[in-house]
C-alpha cells in the first residue's frame, strides 16, 4: 500500500481521447505524457480530513462497530502518506465532546491544524484518531463553516476537504451552503464526502463528490480514489475549432476560470505542437471550469469537468478571419496617420476593438461594424470577415485643413452635405489661433467670431473644399 500511495503519479497515453465539449475525434499521433513532469511542483496539497465521531458511529457495522472499523482503516491510509510529497494533513472532528442526548450543534473542534512537518503531523493525526469515543451529534454544516478557519493562508495550495460519515445533518444548517460558500470564497475545492454504512448520496449531492462505503472494502477503495484524485493532476487539450470542425485556430490566450468562485486558475497561450495538434496543458480535475478564449471578440465555454487519469479534449469553436482598415492613395505621411478606427460586432453599442490604419487584426468570422474616427466620422456596417481570408477596407485618403485667426475667437467647423444642409464636425480651441485638422473630402463652412467683439453680426463664414492629400489654408 506504501509503495502504491507514493507513485499515484502516472504516465497516460493521449490517444485515449474523451471529448467534453462536444468536439469531433481526429486522426493524432500517440504522445506519452508524465503528469508529475508537468504537475506544478510548488503547489501545495493541504487535506483537511473532517471525522464523523458522532453517538451513531457505535452502532455495528459488518465486523465490529462503525468507530473501530473506520479507525483502523484511516490509520492505515493515514500511514501510507507518511512520506508524500507536496502535502499536508489536518484533522477536525465532531460530536466527540458533548454526549448526546442533548443535540450539541457547536461540537466540533480542529484537534490538529496543518504543520509544514506533515510526516509528524500524520502520526499526532493518527494517535488522535486512536483516542476519540464518539459520544453526540452530526453538525456537519457547521463543522464545514468552521473549517474556513483551519487553511492558513497561502498563495499556492490546494485546499481540499475529506468528510467521513455514517448520517446526515442532525441540526439546523445547511452543509450545500456551507459547502458553496467555502468553494465561492476560494477556500476549499469541493469537498469528497465518504458514506459510512449506508448511501446518502441524495443528502450530499450538492456538498460535493460523494463516495458510497456500504462495506468496508468499499471504504479503502473510496479513501484511495478519494487520494488519488486529491493529489494528481489530469492532461487536456484544447481544439479551436476552424468552419470544418478541425483544430487548426492556435496563438491565442486561454484563461481558465473556477466555475464556482470565478477565479483565475490557469492562463496558457494555446500552440500546436510538433505534430501540428493541439499541445497537451495541466488542469487540476477537482475543480468545474469556465474556458474563455481570448479572440475578437472573446469565446467562452463553461462548466468544463475533466476526468482525472485521461486525456481530456475541450472543442471550441474559433473560426477567425483577418481585416484591415486601409487609406486610399499612396501617399505615406498620410497613410501613417493614426486615426483611430473603432470596431463592433454588427448591430452592437459594445467597442470590441480600436484598430489602426494599416494594422492587421484577427476576428472570429461574421458581421463588423467599424467607425472611422476622421473628421467627419466615416460609419461602416455589416463588414463580413471570412475565414483564413483577409478582408480589406479602404476609406478615403484625407486633406489637410489648416486654420488660423488674427485673434482668439469662437468657431465651428461644419460639413456641407449634398442637400445643402450642414452637419456639425468640430469646435475650434477659443485660444488657439492655428489649428491643423485631418478632413475627409468634401465641402466645409467655418462660422466665426471674434472673442473681443461682443455683437452676434460681427460672425464670419468662410466655405471651402478639401480633397485628398491636399493641404488647405483657410485665414480669418
Amino acid at each position: 500500500m506504501k509503495r502504491f500511495m507514493k507513485y499515484f503519479f502516472f504516465t497516460v497515453m493521449l490517444a485515449g481521447v474523451v471529448l467534453l465539449a462536444g468536439g469531433k475525434p481526429y486522426a493524432q499521433k500517440v504522445q506519452k505524457i508524465s503528469i508529475a513532469d508537468d504537475f506544478d511542483t510548488k503547489m501545495l496539497n493541504r487535506i483537511l480530513i473532517i471525522y464523523d465521531a458522532s453517538n451513531s458511529m457505535n452502532a455495528r457495522w459488518q465486523s465490529d462497530s462503525k468507530m473501530t472499523i473506520t479507525k483502523r482503516l484511516l490509520i492505515n491510509m493515514l500511514d501510507s502518506l507518511l512520506d508524500m510529497p507536496r502535502l499536508q494533513m489536518a484533522l477536525r472532528v465532531y460530536g466527540h465532546q458533548s454526549q448526546y442526548p442533548p443535540l450539541d450543534c457547536y461540537d466540533t473542534k480542529l484537534e490538529v491544524p496543518f504543520s509544514p512537518d506533515n510526516t509528524n503531523n500524520i502520526r499526532k493525526i493518527i494517535h488522535r484518531i486512536k483516542t476519540l469515543v464518539p459520544k453526540g451529534a452530526t453538525p456537519i454544516a457547521y463543522s464545514l463553516e468552521q473549517a474556513a478557519e483551519d487553511f492558513p493562508p497561502c498563495a499556492n495550495c490546494r485546499n481540499i476537504i475529506i468528510l467521513i460519515t455514517d448520517g446526515i445533518e442532525e441540526c439546523s444548517g445547511d452543509p450545500c451552503v456551507a459547502s458553496m460558500y467555502l468553494q465561492k470564497k476560494g477556500i476549499s475545492l469541493k469537498p469528497f464526502i465518504i458514506g459510512v454504512g449506508d448511501n446518502f448520496s441524495n443528502s450530499f449531492d450538492c456538498v460535493g463528490e460523494y463516495f458510497d462505503a456500504s462495506k468496508e472494502q468499499d471504504f479503502v477503495n473510496a479513501f484511495n480514489v478519494v487520494i488519488s484524485q486529491a493529489l494528481n493532476s489530469t492532461t487536456a487539450q484544447v481544439n479551436l475549432l476552424d468552419k470544418n470542425s478541425k483544430p487548426t485556430e492556435t496563438n491565442i490566450n486561454m484563461t481558465f476560470y473556477d466555475h464556482i468562485s470565478g477565479q483565475v486558475a490557469y492562463n496558457y497561450v494555446h500552440t500546436l505542437n510538433y505534430w501540428g495538434i493541439p499541445d497537451t496543458v495541466v488542469l487540476d480535475p477537482l475543480r468545474v471550469y469556465d474556458l474563455e478564449v481570448q479572440t475578437l471578440p472573446p469565446v467562452r465555454k463553461d462548466s468544463i469537468v475533466v476526468q482525472t487519469g485521461i486525456h481530456n479534449v475541450i472543442a471550441v469553436n474559433a473560426s477567425q478571419g483577418q481585416l484591415q482598415i486601409k487609406m486610399s492613395g499612396s501617399r505615406v505621411n498620410m497613410a501613417k496617420q493614426q486615426i483611430p478606427c473603432v470596431v463592433r460586432c454588427a448591430d452592437s453599442n459594445s467597442i470590441l476593438n480600436v484598430q489602426y490604419f494599416n494594422d492587421t487584426k484577427k476576428y472570429l468570422t461574421g458581421l463588423y461594424d467599424i467607425e472611422v474616427l476622421s473628421l467627419p466620422r466615416i460609419i461602416l456596417q455589416k463588414i463580413n470577415i471570412d475565414e483564413r481570408k483577409t478582408t480589406i477596407v479602404e476609406v478615403p485618403m484625407p486633406g489637410i485643413f489648416v486654420f488660423q485667426r488674427t485673434v482668439d475667437g469662437f468657431g465651428t467647423l461644419y460639413q456641407i452635405k449634398q442637400d445643402g444642409k450642414q452637419e456639425f464636425v468640430y469646435s475650434f480651441d477659443e485660444q488657439t489661433k492655428t489649428e491643423t485638422l485631418y478632413l475627409q473630402p468634401g465641402q466645409y463652412r467655418i462660422v466665426n467670431r471674434s472673442k473681443y467683439n461682443m455683437r452676434s453680426s460681427a460672425t464670419r463664414e468662410k466655405t471651402f473644399s478639401i480633397e485628398g492629400g491636399q493641404t488647405v489654408t483657410v485665414s480669418i
